[in-house]
């Protein structure tokens, strides 16, 4: 019996032109170890969670909560170099990490529209986008396929949506730093909200081709 792990492996060139394609990371490459330092600093992130919504919502210690974005922010980048340069990439790890990008990114939202700071149609157009994505990935695990592989877009809009939040409560502020901050802060945002937009729509058309019997085309991130 072919499983979802073969197919994903098994990619056909694309015709003459021979170019390379996006399809579903094949899980079944990626170690079983849970004990392992990127893990650890994935856990930690997402312990960050709870802690930055107390922080905006309870005593508006806005400094701190910029702190634990800042360092969310850099033990993301760490833990993906740890997992490549000491060869403890894991599946727990592939699962960790995106979900505290995406817990981190609706708890902000959730907590910028409860102290006004962002419209909120943002927000729903944004969350929006998170159930779409979701519901496409239950379908696509119903199916037999593992989850889509990151892709670039996804991995810049993520980037900058992280960045632009401590920048908008920054800008939320009162004072020339405020005044100096809320263009670049607003900026920041609109690029990154289209791109989390324009990556959410490559991976329904990326699933939508995989449903079909196609495999996606594209540039492997």
């Amino acid at each position: 019996m072919t499983t979802a792990g073969d197919r994903a492996a098994d990619v056909p060139p694309d015709g003459p032109a021979n170019r390379r394609r996006v399809v579903p990371r094949n899980r079944d490459e990626l170690g079983d170890r849970v004990w392992t330092l990127p893990n650890l600093l994935s856990v930690v992130r997402l312990l960050g969670v709870p802690l930055f919504l107390w922080l905006l919502l309870g005593p508006h210690a806005d400094g701190w909560a910029i702190v634990v974005l800042v360092v969310s922010g850099a033990t993301d980048w760490l833990d993906g170099k740890l997992a490549r340069a000491l060869g403890q990439a894991s599946r727990l790890g592939a699962l960790l990490d995106p979900a505290a990008d995406r817990l981190y990114i609706v708890a902000t939202l959730i907590a910028f529209v409860i102290r006004d700071v962002v419209p909120l149609w943002v927000v729903v157009v944004l969350l929006v986008r998170e159930v779409v994505l979701a519901t496409t990935l239950l379908v696509l695990r119903h199916a037999g396929w593992p989850p889509l592989q990151v892709h670039y877009l996804g991995k810049a809009a993520t980037f900058l949506l992280l960045y632009a939040f401590p920048l908008l409560l920054l800008a939320d502020g009162e004072g020339s730093v405020a005044a100096v901050v809320q263009p670049v802060a607003y900026a920041l945002t609109v690029w990154g909200a289209a791109l989390y937009l324009l990556a959410g729509v490559f991976y329904v058309v990326q699933a939508v081709q995989l449903l079909s019997g196609r495999h996606p085309a594209g540039v492997e991130a």
